[in-house]
């Protein structure tokens, strides 16, 4: 039984390694992974009656492709953001993120780039807001329900204020600029103002209604995200990641709406009192967030490749010659969950950790504890490989314990092997018996591995996805933890690892098996090329301390064995 088993084991972790490296081929090939989450975790569309007036859905189209040709945009800048906001709108069609740069393809740095004779680009800052031949990406807002400016309409730069303030979350005095616009249409003045705060990458986005008519006025205001279906620009093609809209709401809590689902029939909430729109890439996003208003959230497909998901709800009534402001807050940054979870309740869940959340999120969590700690999140990344083993420790060690007693015993299991030739029934037989008596584990050296699987997938998913380990550095070549090793160095560590632990451990009986161990480093090895170094980082630091608990439990177990020889020996005399 324990050798079929073995057997079978191997050849499960070499076609599970096989299957990886193919999948990770895959994707580095353009294609979508086979652990990727749909693109659709809900699907979702708006019917005609969602958008009740022509000004926004069918004519966003018209508008941001016209942006290209708009008059010269006004530029409003904190020490976080520098936006282009348009005065066909008051609309931003830009917005490039100061502190947050781009990342070089890791093909085009490293050893893979000097084989292929490549050099890093230049490496510019993050801009997620555009307005290209190429790319639509705008944040769109105005009111419906009557003849009232909207986002196609012409407006006024009125100016900007700039003041300080003292900012109680950053506990320090901040530069405050907000950048006013007007538009008047009908007997209604809309007047839009942006509020940027330095340290902050949510704004204020204030709409002051102004009823110059005779007549009460009920007005709707929506507020909306248009992009195009296109992947951000300079993505890397080794991983898939989600690009779309998404809704959040109390009752149906985070739902993904996939580009190529928006048209059919909604399964998303299409009204509700709270919640968030956003538009979601890899670490990067934007969102509006209201107040808990009634409210009805629609998603839209404008054309072939452009869409837009926004929300409406109504204003308070207007009388004659009176005002009414309302305000929503413009998120317009990185995937900070701190940040995130601050400004509305759900947002930190555009960071998607898959199927592993469960686990994913408090490793996250003690990760970012321990990098409070240390300051670097590959130490970091170290220290949660030592916590994980010393939490596993007593089930790993009664696991090493069975591998050291199985490789005492190796020349007695061969010995069982020529006794009993082809008669395998019998050979299994004894080979249980000798398993009992030296009380070993046969399947005892399978447990440290398999109890690793769920932290190392989790952790997969917490490089790929938390923009904080984004760019972070280790030391020395490894410069980005998130991105796989440049020069190869950690894999080639790891494979050297592996072989050790081999060596270590007692050799097969079968010779199958013998070279199935032999490759199982080399393919791992490979496979592990392709991996974030974080995720390197973690399996080597995992193989060095699995080496020094093997050698130490080695060690005991060979001098138990020498004790009780020695007491034999002290009893026939």
């Amino acid at each position: 039984m324990g050798s079929d088993f073995k057997r079978t084991l191997m050849w499960v972790i070499f076609a599970v390694s096989i299957f990886m490296l193919w999948d990770n081929w895959q994707v580095y090939n353009g294609k979508q992974s086979f652990f990727a989450e749909p693109e659709a975790v809900q699907q979702a569309q708006t019917t005609n009656a969602s958008i009740p007036d022509s000004n926004v859905g069918s004519g966003a189209d018209a508008v941001a492709k016209g942006m290209i040709q708009a008059n010269k945009p006004i530029e409003v800048s904190s020490d976080l953001l520098k936006l282009n906001i348009d005065e066909q709108g008051a609309v931003v069609t830009r917005a490039e993120l100061l502190r947050e740069r781009q990342e070089a393809d890791w093909t085009d740095v490293g050893l893979v780039g000097m084989i292929l004779g490549k050099t890093a680009p230049e490496l510019k800052n993050i801009v997620l807001f555009d307005v290209t031949p190429k790319h639509v990406y705008v944040a769109q807002s105005g009111l419906i329900g009557g003849n009232f400016p909207n986002h196609k309409s012409t407006f006024k730069y009125v100016g900007s204020e700039k003041s300080k303030r003292m900012d109680k979350d950053l506990g320090r005095e901040v530069n405050v600029t907000e950048a006013v616009f007007e538009s008047t249409q009908g007997n209604v003045t809309v007047r839009k103002s942006y509020e940027l705060i330095d340290g902050h990458y949510g704004m204020k986005v204030r709409h002051t209604v102004t009823n110059n008519g005779d007549t009460t006025i009920t007005p709707s205001i929506y507020y909306q995200l248009t992009r195009d279906g296109g992947k951000p620009e300079g993505e890397s093609s080794f991983y898939y990641t989600y690009t779309g809209p998404a809704i959040y709401t109390d009752e149906q809590k985070f739902q993904k709406v996939a580009f190529d689902d928006i048209g059919d029939r909604p399964e998303h909430q299409v009204k509700a009192n709270n919640g968030w729109i956003a538009m979601i890439q890899h670490y990067f996003l934007s969102a509006w967030v209201e107040p808990n208003t009634d409210r009805e959230y629609y998603t839209t497909k404008l054309t072939n490749d452009l869409y837009a998901v926004g929300s409406i709800h109504k204003m308070p009534a207007v009388e004659a010659k009176k005002s009414a402001s309302t305000e929503a807050t413009l998120y317009v940054g990185p995937q900070n969950q701190q940040r995130l979870a601050h400004i509305a309740e759900g947002l930190d869940l555009v960071v998607d950790y898959g199927w592993l959340t469960f686990l994913a999120k408090p490793i996250y969590t003690v990760l970012n504890f321990l990098h409070g700690l240390v300051g670097n999140w590959g130490w970091a990344i170290v220290l949660l490989t030592v916590l994980v083993k010393a939490i596993l420790y007593p089930i790993s060690a009664a696991g090493y314990k069975s591998m050291a007693r199985m490789k005492e015993v190796t020349p007695r299991m061969k010995a069982l092997q020529e006794q009993y030739g082809n008669d395998k029934q019998r050979y299994q037989q004894a080979l249980m018996e000798l398993y009992k008596k030296e009380k070993i584990n046969p399947v005892g050296g399978c447990l440290p591995i398999a109890l690793q699987i769920p932290v190392f997938l989790a952790l997969y998913w917490v490089l790929l996805a938390s923009v904080e380990l984004r760019g972070s550095e280790w030391m020395l070549w490894v410069t980005d933890l998130a991105m796989p090793d440049p020069w190869f160095i950690l894999p080639a560590v790891m494979m050297g690892t592996m072989f050790l632990q081999i060596k270590l451990n007692p050799t097969p009986t079968d010779p199958m098996q013998q070279k199935m161990m032999v490759i199982m480093p080399l393919v791992f090895g490979v496979m592990f090329f392709f991996f974030a170094s974080g995720l390197v980082l973690y399996w080597l630091t995992n193989n060095v301390l699995s080496i020094l608990q093997q050698w130490y439990v080695n060690k005991q177990i060979a001098a138990e064995r020498a004790n009780r020889i020695k007491a034999a020996n002290a009893a026939k005399k």
